[in-house]
């Protein structure tokens, strides 16, 4: 079915081609400036420029963004000039910078007035912004006319993108971030990185501004529409604060999935940071910290692994909900006791009794009727022990031992059998638990909804 907020991707990406445009002509007016003809004299031949598209867009399933790029500019100094004029507006070039871009005067003035001998061009800001460049720019302007040591001769800004993520921590442990290398990391940002950043485009550029150049078109990079819901995502990320807050809890995880898709519409971790300031990545995680503890931190499910046996059972046909079992708060397997989890005794049960009072004894008992073979190929069948292949990155696979395996031991089917011995994922239990809620059809997981590159939208289908 057509998306109905195709229309915004598509007009984004009409945008970015745009501004590719204006940046090629910022390109060409530099070509014709002074500062061109100087290196015309030294290189007439000119060389191959590498041109970088826009990286695409990410929005949620509605239309909202949640990764997009602004304009910021790289403000910097011709030390060649300031060389012919033998120094003489340094102090006014610095002065300037301090009072528009928050730079420390003296600093500035020693990066432009003794510079390593081979350096010929100083960067003052690699992210000014438009309010900033437009400021020095129009003070340039100005002081074009004045006495030498008053103008800003020599002060240049070439305009290029960042990233930038306007709901700030929202999702960012399914978002991920781009440092100022333009490399993603974590979420869709690494996971899609060779798409979201589109191919670069090489292009020989003549030195001589006499000679005209083709421009070349640069299509921005992929556009990703995730699965994820914005007003779910936040909903869930603030019941999930609220209740790591109130129980005084090192940390909390919730996955919300469609089980008859697979589709994602909310992943909440804590802690989660905001994006515009990936540079405080190991501040929030320090450590082995993981990012997105959803898929990359395995833990013992314990009771809520229940269910599997169970379904596995059912499936089998080794018990019916209706046959029963006597619990005497006790079983033997393996020449161990394993006991109910807070030592209560619940007699006579049936298997949905066993499941509603999360019975261990009888779990135990039920994984015995199946068998070491059935019971860990009916894991293995949910996913236990492997990635869901969820397309974030970062995903860790848990652990399952199998028979055979140097440290399994027979008490290991009955610890199994209600979940513990045996390490998974948030997002593996999801992905197991699917199954049962589907009609035993289980669906792997994902992240995106759908791609637009070239005008064009690309549905995920779900993996059952």
């Amino acid at each position: 079915m057509k998306n109905p907020h195709t229309w915004r991707y598509v007009t984004v990406q009409i945008m970015l081609v745009v501004f590719g445009f204006s940046i090629l002509a910022q390109i060409i007016r530099i070509q014709h400036s002074a500062e061109a003809k100087a290196i015309l004299d030294k290189d007439p031949g000119g060389g191959v420029e590498t041109f970088y598209p826009a990286r695409g867009e990410i929005f949620d399933l509605k239309g909202h963004l949640l990764a997009g790029n602004k304009i910021v500019y790289e403000v910097g100094v011709d030390l060649q000039v300031l060389e012919e004029n033998e120094y003489a507006n340094a102090n006014t070039i610095a002065l300037a910078a301090s009072v528009y871009l928050d730079l420390d005067y003296a600093t500035v003035l020693n990066w432009i007035t003794q510079p390593p001998e081979d350096r010929r061009y100083v960067v003052l800001d690699n992210f000014a912004s438009p309010d900033e460049e437009k400021a020095l720019m129009d003070l340039q302007e100005l002081a074009k006319d004045k006495p030498r040591d008053q103008t800003l001769e020599g002060l240049n800004s070439t305009p290029h993108l960042v990233r930038t993520y306007p709901e700030g921590s929202l999702a960012a442990n399914i978002i991920g971030f781009v440092t100022q290398e333009g490399v993603g990391y974590f979420g869709v940002e690494e996971k899609y990185n060779s798409l979201l950043a589109g191919v670069p485009v090489k292009v020989w550029v003549s030195a001589d501004p006499n000679r005209a150049e083709e421009l070349p078109n640069i299509p921005p990079g992929a556009t990703l529409i995730l699965t994820l819901d914005r007003e779910v995502q936040a909903s869930v990320e603030e019941i999930l604060d609220a209740a790591v807050l109130d129980t005084g809890a090192a940390s909390g995880t919730v996955v919300v999935m469609d089980p008859k898709t697979g589709e994602i519409l909310a992943l909440a971790v804590t802690p989660h940071m905001n994006l515009n300031e990936y540079w405080r990545f190991k501040e929030i995680f320090p450590g082995e910290t993981p990012f997105d503890r959803a898929i990359s931190q395995a833990y013992e499910p314990g009771s809520v692994y229940k269910i599997l046996t169970m379904a596995a059972a059912l499936d089998k046909g080794v018990v019916k909900p209706e046959d029963t079992y006597f619990d005497s708060g006790i079983i033997l397997i393996g020449g161990v006791a394993i006991r109910n989890w807070n030592n209560t005794v619940w007699g006579q049960q049936n298997m949905i009794g066993c499941l509603q009072h999360s019975i261990n004894a009888c779990l135990v008992y039920v994984a015995e009727l199946l068998g070491n073979d059935s019971f860990y190929s009916y894991m293995q069948k949910f996913g236990i022990g492997h990635t869901t292949g969820i397309d974030l990155a970062g995903e860790t696979t848990g652990h399952l031992k199998l028979p055979g395996d140097s440290d399994w031991y027979q008490v290991d089917l009955g610890t199994n059998a209600f979940g513990q011995g045996v390490s998974v994922t948030p997002i593996q239990m999801v992905m197991a638990a699917s199954a049962i809620a589907n009609d035993g059809k289980m669906v792997y997981p994902h992240m995106v909804h759908a791609m637009v590159q070239d005008g064009r939208q690309q549905n995920i289908s779900p993996q059952v």
